[in-house]
């Protein structure tokens, strides 16, 4: 009691020398004792005078939830908001409070001021003065260990009785201030790809306005802001305009006080120390506001050296240190404010958000933890811990903290997009679109709020939705880069390259080196085959500085991607089957480059592309190669009727529309060759009275042969391969027919090769034809749970992924280490135990390591034999973080196991087709043919013996056989099904074939029509007439 008495005795000496930062201070002491309202008001008013508007907000709304009948909360509100250019909330405020007051008995002084203030805020509805709109213009961000005093004023009177300190005054608010107040505005990598500016405003009373912009303050971007409600309502369209704003809303004003202050300063600062200090912090913050951050130090270096432990000096002094990215001593500089006053949640905060910046997750979230002891409701921390959550990739908690947020702040438009993006992150998708389009309710012209509106609709592959939302951005504000950039991706997509590249160059003459746009630009300009436009961007790629190790990686691919650009400039006008990128371009070099690795070894030991010839530096496609004949126009027409039916109707794969002509051309094309190598086989049969024997003979003899092939050739590298270069060339005699039958992997080839054009930024390759790592495997991953987030593509087939592993489990009664050693689970109960998992984390706290363990492929081609199928892993990588996939290794014997299989399946297709029912167009007839197909693709699905696109090289191949066999699929993949995941999770052909059968097989009519087609090859005869054909249909 003793301390209380005499720590008010003292308040009551500060607030009469109106040394309002200490008095603060003594309040903060007072409300950890007990939350007694008249302190909190107490404590908003001492606020008030030193214009720290936000923190009188907060405390008000403190103050109200205890006594909604506060009038002085009301008024005090009411000012704050006023003076934050909130003009209409604070009459809303004030005619809350005056219905209170009438209805109540009430103090008739506070009545009579809430009357004036009334009275006034309506004549003056419409009119707002120049001084206080520069006030309200622009976020604000108060650095304060318990409210930095960053602006003081006088008042008309000052009274001190017991426990209020509360005065009321019309007429005591200066047209000054000076705070600091931040919020953080940071943006979804939109893809991973993040672009971190810092943006600073500065207002003088003139309404001059001094914007400028510092680029990410780290390489993982940072935040330096309080996360209180910065915006003021205000919809200025220049408020975003980066990915990411890491500080943002620096404001100051600077101008003369009225009379009676300046006659206050110039008498004061001699009679009282505090004052003195309160008006030189208050000049530091100025400077800071006006980026003037050398002098800010200099000023606070004076501060600091008359009073070492003074926090409000330490803290605005990091804050100048953080905006000139010297985070460490910044963080030191919080550090000491700590240490000099520990209950100084700023000081905590302000740390936070500096070990953010360094990427120091952990040290970030405890020193925000720690700030919110001292806030527990404050919805500024909460926002901003629940952005360095996201930023960190824990969503759950990131979900967690800016729920709780949004409950306290309902106006947080920043907060409600954050945590969209979260929500879309775990899975929640309906829950996500709905706190994006709440951040859009709450500010129309909210532009950050649209991009990551428009990038949720390109995840979950609804382009219609994303480019309406990226057109009203754009009509907002016409220069957003971002907008421009998020439209290039999705046109680029959806395969409107020429579209894509419009928006792009948009993008980079407001940002121009964002190398995000030019990589894609430049892999644009080369699918549509403008290989002097690639390589002159795929350059300036490889020129740029970097500082950041996801622009590193865009960097080594540029390197790639520009000497398969140079490759393929050298084939344009050579015919296409000698666009060979498996069987000319260096082993080593295509594996690096699906690996994304750095290409120095590379480089060093591979042979590179020639530069451009000189005759043709443009290197553009011929004008005859963009003619559209009436073979073209036919074949156009057809493709792109057939290769619709390649598309998922899942979440996260967008409709592709030069994707659908490559599938459908390759499908023509493949039927066409297949058809003609049937017709010699048939031929040859039908005279042959030894037909059966020879088919029998030639299997036997493939079984015998399957041992380590030593022929790294690719393409016919296999036993059951014609040579060892591509037979997709079949000009004139078919040149690469060198016997009557194509194998099954001159068929996939053909899909491969137009897979390889279409899209040159895949790294489309066959495994095989690797370096001599082969031999240690080259594995495809495809994660369905990626640490806490659920990729939008795959995590559908999570729960049959996991229901398949716990049949594996209790079939063998083990799995495998990561070093490839047997975990035995068939003693303590596991069993039990795993059969009763609900989540991959259950199966991994009962195994309680790293583990995979294989699904199994019944063999067709040898009698008994199980051949290892997919591989399901599941790896911890942190705090309740899993990695769970499927992962195919490809090693040599399982390359010889699965070549047999698909060996075998094909020559099944020959014999069902090419005897009795050669040519038949009697469905049910065609039976056998139409299970020896799916039959293929099972195996081909388990085998994924390509680097990536497998899942649409196999079913291009499927229409392609079964149009060959006179049936075209006429009816799309049922919506959520996607057939290669139905084969990897199926053990045995004739179940894949009964799934895939039951939608599939009805819809498919019996066709010849095709036969009247065009040959593909003749119409398309250069590499550059298929570019062209792939790229014309968006002109």
């Amino acid at each position: 009691m003793g301390s209380t008495i005499s720590e008010r005795v003292e308040l009551a000496k500060l607030c009469s020398s109106r040394n309002w930062s200490k008095a603060i201070r003594i309040l903060d002491s007072l409300l950890s004792q007990s939350s007694s309202i008249e302190d909190i008001c107490n404590r908003a008013f001492c606020y008030s005078q030193l214009e720290l508007h936000k923190h009188v907000i907060k405390d008000c709304d403190k103050a109200l939830q205890l006594d909604p009948k506060l009038l002085q909360a009301y008024i005090l509100k009411g000012r704050a908001l006023s003076a934050l250019g909130r003009k209409e909330d604070a009459l809303l405020i004030w005619e809350q409070g005056f219905e209170c007051a009438i209805h109540q008995s009430a103090d008739l002084k506070q009545l009579l001021e809430l009357e004036e203030l009334l009275t006034c805020a309506k004549k003056n509805r419409t009119i707002v003065s120049e001084d206080h709109a520069s006030k309200s213009s622009s976020p604000t961000m108060s650095v304060s260990g318990s409210g930095c005093e960053t602006r003081f004023k006088s008042s008309d009177t000052s009274e001190i009785c017991g426990k209020s300190i509360y005065t009321s005054e019309t007429d005591s608010k200066s047209s000054d201030s000076c705070e600091i107040d931040g919020k953080s505005s940071d943006a979804h990598e939109i893809d991973g790809k993040s672009c971190d500016t810092s943006e600073t405003r500065s207002k003088s009373r003139d309404t001059h306005e001094t914007h400028s912009k510092n680029s990410d303050i780290s390489e993982t971007s940072s935040k330096f802001s309080n996360t209180s409600e910065a915006c003021s309502k205000s919809s200025n369209a220049s408020e975003v305009r980066s990915e990411s704003k890491d500080i943002s809303g620096i404001r100051s004003k600077l101008d003369d006080e009225s009379k009676r202050n300046h006659k206050l300063f110039t008498s004061g600062i001699s009679k009282n120390k505090s004052i003195s200090l309160d008006f030189r912090l208050s000049r530091g913050i100025a400077q800071v506001n006006e980026g003037k951050y050398a002098y800010a130090v200099s000023i606070f270096d004076q501060i600091l050296k008359e009073n070492p432990t003074y926090p409000e000096a330490l803290i605005g002094r990091g804050t100048a240190y953080a905006f000139q990215r010297e985070l460490d001593i910044a963080i030191a500089d919080f550090t000491k404010a700590i240490e000099c006053n520990p209950s100084t949640g700023e000081a905590w905060k302000r740390r936070g958000q500096a070990r953010a910046a360094l990427g120091e997750p952990a040290e970030a979230i405890d020193d925000l933890t720690k700030a919110l002891e001292f806030e527990p409701n404050s919805s500024d921390i909460l926002h901003e811990r629940g952005i360095v959550n996201f930023k960190f990739k824990d969503y759950n908690a990131a979900v967690e903290d800016l729920s709780s947020c949004v409950k306290l702040d309902k106006d947080n438009k920043s907060a409600f997009t954050y945590l969209g993006l979260a929500l879309a992150s775990i899975g929640e998708y309906r829950r996500a679109e709905e706190a994006h389009m709440k951040s859009i309710q709450l500010d129309q012209n909210f532009l950050e709020g649209w991009a990551h509106l428009a990038q949720f609709y390109q995840d979950l592959a609804n382009p219609v939705k994303a480019l309406e939302c990226l057109q009203q951005s754009l009509e907002i504000d016409e220069r957003f880069a971002k907008a421009y950039h998020l439209r290039g991706l999705l046109r680029h997509g959806i395969g409107e390259h020429r579209n894509a590249i419009k928006d792009l160059s948009v993008a980079l003459s407001i940002e121009s080196s964002n190398i995000e746009c030019l990589y894609l630009r430049a892999s644009c300009y080369h699918a549509i085959g403008e290989y002097g436009n690639a390589v002159k961007d795929y350059d300036v790629v490889l020129d740029l500085e970097l500082d950041a190790m996801e622009k590193f990686v865009l960097q080594c691919l540029a390197y790639y991607q520009k000497e398969i650009a140079l490759y393929t400039a050298s084939k344009i006008n050579v015919e296409f089957c000698w666009f060979d990128i498996d069987g000319d371009l260096d082993p080593l070099f295509k594996e690096y480059w699906c690996k994304r690795l750095h290409p120095q070894c590379v480089s060093e030991r591979v042979f590179r592309q020639p530069p451009l010839r000189e005759s043709s530096k443009k290197c553009r496609l011929r004008k005859q190669d963009f003619v559209v004949t009436k073979q073209k126009a036919t074949l156009l027409q057809a493709a792109d009727s057939l290769g619709k039916r390649i598309q998922y109707d899942c979440p996260g794969f967008l409709p592709n529309r030069r994707q659908h002509r490559m599938a459908g051309l390759a499908a023509i094309e493949i039927a066409q060759k297949v058809s003609k190598a049937w017709r010699s086989l048939q031929a040859e049969w039908k005279h042959s009275s030894k037909r059966a024997a020879k088919i029998g003979k030639a299997v036997r003899k493939k079984e015998k042969s399957y041992v380590l092939s030593q022929n790294r050739g690719g393409v016919g590298c296999s036993t059951s391969s014609s040579s060892e270069t591509s037979t997709s060339c079949g000009t004139n005699e078919d040149r690469g027919l060198n016997r009557s039958i194509m194998s099954w992997q001159d068929i996939y080839s053909l899909a491969v090769k137009w897979r390889q054009i279409s899209e040159p930024c895949d790294p489309v390759v066959w495994v095989n034809k690797l370096s001599e790592e082969f031999n240690d495997g080259f594995g495809s991953h495809t994660p369905m749970i990626l640490g806490q987030a659920k990729v939008v593509r795959y995590f559908p087939n999570y729960q049959r992924t996991l229901s398949v592993a716990k049949t594996v489990i209790k079939e063998t009664m083990y799995v495998n280490s990561k070093t490839d050693e047997f975990i035995n689970l068939s003693k303590d109960g596991k069993l039990e135990k795993i059969m009763q998992a609900e989540f991959c984390s259950d199966l991994y706290d009962i195994v309680g390591e790293d583990f995979w363990l294989a699904t199994r492929c019944e063999s067709t081609a040898f009698e008994g034999k199980r051949h290892e199928g997919t591989r399901i892993t599941l790896q911890k990588m942190g705090e309740n973080r899993f990695d769970f996939a499927i992962r195919t290794p490809c090693t040599p014997s399982r390359w010889d196991a699965y070549d047999a299989e698909m060996a075998m399946a094909w020559e099944a297709i020959c014999s069902a087709y090419c005897g009795e029912t050669y040519g038949s167009t009697d469905f049910n007839m065609l039976k056998n043919v139409r299970d020896a197909i799916l039959k293929m693709t099972f195996y081909w699905y388990n085998f994924m013996p390509l680097s990536r696109g497998s899942a649409a090289v196999g079913f291009v191949v499927l229409l392609g056989l079964f149009l060959a066999t006179n049936m075209e699929v006429t009816e799309n993949i049922p919506q959520g099904l996607q057939v290669d995941w139905e084969a990897i999770l199926t053990s045995d052909p004739d179940s894949f074939v009964d799934s895939i059968g039951r939608w599939l097989y009805p819809s498919i009519k019996i066709k010849t029509s095709w036969k009247d087609y065009p040959d593909v090859q003749s119409a398309f005869t250069t590499t550059g007439s298929v570019v062209a054909a792939l790229s014309s249909f968006d002109d």
